[in-house]
């Protein structure tokens, strides 16, 4: 297959591509700079501007475009780059798989469990409605993005994806503090986080692709049949832990107690805004339906795996 990606050099595209390569796909990569290699496309989101025919038989699309939703305290611009940049990047995409002359059969785009908003204790799969807070709006219009590819015949999947645990993101953040003893709890703790191995998340996105490939270092693959996936899809580990059983998880694995009381709701929202309340202390319960009713097997089953994976404590 002929792959193109967008946000290639984010936490989930830089561990994708190299993937998709060992698979034995083309990849290109979409970058907004002058291209510098032959696996380059120049486009400009911020003006939405693709040339369609750069799309031309390609047989595939990832688009994972946006920028980062938790690493800085949220302002009125904050949200507003948040929002735009996904909202641009998939509306251009969107419009250039649509027009692209033979255009590329699938588009995967990126989304959220931010979808949800908070679901409380309630276990909620694909076919939940979206909540009511900014995130969830976010992930609303950013799926409707994709209008123009699903209108043109396109299978469109969205991959709403929980907290992936790699080197880097929120993990990131964290583990500097849980390597000093200094973890704990955020808010009560008693809210639900959907983790999923940054591993899992690129098997995940492969198996929704439908590429037929062997089992190899980048965990478990599509298989027969996927190639049918389109809506929702929830990427995100088969258990979902609360926050202070991620927390507790993480302290065991690199062996430092977690001892300090929960960090209140007030201090968080004084040091990162509003995403305090929708992205830390707000919580999702989400269970993977589409993932495991179409024979995804995980390779990480369990907080604890994923971290001690994504920490290098084991594989």
């Amino acid at each position: 297959m002929k792959i193109a990606v967008t946000g290639s050099s984010g936490l989930i595209g830089s561990a994708l591509l190299p993937a998709l390569r060992d698979d034995g796909h083309t990849v290109l990569r979409l970058v907004r700079r002058p291209p510098s290699d032959a696996d380059e496309i120049r486009w400009d989101p911020g003006t939405r501007t693709l040339d369609p025919a750069a799309l031309a038989g390609v047989d595939a699309v990832v688009n994972l475009a946006g920028v980062g939703i938790g690493d800085r305290r949220w302002t009125a611009a904050r949200k507003q780059a948040v929002l735009a940049s996904r909202l641009d990047a998939t509306e251009t995409v969107s419009a250039a798989v649509a027009a692209a002359d033979p255009r590329p059969r699938v588009l995967l785009s990126a989304s959220a469990i931010g979808w949800y908003g908070d679901t409380g204790d309630t276990t909620v799969d694909e076919s939940a409605p979206a909540g009511n807070d900014f995130l969830a709006e976010v992930c609303r219009r950013w799926e409707a993005a994709t209008q123009a590819a699903a209108g043109a015949g396109v299978r469109v999947a969205h991959l709403r994806s929980g907290l992936v645990c790699g080197k880097g993101g929120l993990l990131g953040r964290l583990l500097p503090l849980a390597r000093l003893g200094l973890a704990s709890p955020l808010g009560s703790g008693r809210q639900w986080w959907s983790w999923i191995s940054l591993a899992d998340e690129v098997g995940a996105i492969r198996h929704v692709l439908g590429t037929h490939v062997t089992a190899g270092t980048h965990g478990t693959d599509g298989i027969a049949g996927t190639d049918g996936i389109a809506g929702p899809v929830n990427l995100t580990g088969p258990e979902p832990v609360t926050n202070r059983e991620f927390t507790k998880a993480l302290g065991r694995v690199v062996h430092r107690p977690v001892v300090l009381p929960p960090v209140p709701r007030v201090a968080l929202r004084l040091a990162i805004g509003e995403f305090a309340d929708v992205g830390v202390v707000a919580g999702q319960r989400v269970r993977p339906r589409v993932l495991e009713e179409s024979g995804y097997r995980f390779r990480h089953e369990t907080v604890e795996q994923a971290l001690r994976w994504a920490t290098g404590a084991s594989g």
